[in-house]
């Protein structure tokens, strides 16, 4: 189960990666990475919201966890076209729009995961003060 699961997850990762790529694309002429930019740290936030959430939810089947943290945001997230989009701007010379993109790609993926730890600790304090009589 979890093989298959974890496989149909990460084709919609893959086609939401796909899509989200082309759409930046038509909007953001540069050699900046935008679109792998906004995924990864995009990615970085529900992992981090996802990945607290799941403490907290025991009756969550471990396969739906795996599928969704390892086969669509995994998937979603891509750090293979990161590394090679940094040597292609290290290629053409761009070498600090390519120690930009690496500095934000890292910082800001930390960055965003801490984030998204934040968001699921402030939601789950939230929801106690309104379940306190």
């Amino acid at each position: 189960m979890n093989m298959w699961a974890v496989g149909l997850f990460g084709s919609v990762g893959a086609l939401l990666r796909f899509l989200i790529e082309r759409w930046t694309a038509l909007w953001w002429s540069s050699p900046f990475p935008w679109g792998t930019l906004l995924i990864n740290l995009s990615g970085c936030l529900v992992l981090g919201w996802f990945s607290t959430w799941t403490y907290s939810q025991t009756k969550l089947p471990a396969w739906l966890r795996l599928s969704i943290g390892t086969g669509l945001i995994g998937s979603f997230t891509t750090f293979s076209t990161f590394s090679v989009e940094t040597l292609t701007l290290i290629q053409a010379r761009l070498l600090g729009v390519a120690l930009l993109y690496v500095l934000i790609s890292m910082v800001g993926g930390i960055g965003f995961s801490w984030l998204g730890y934040q968001l699921y600790r402030l939601q789950s304090h939230r929801k106690a003060i309104k379940v306190k009589p």
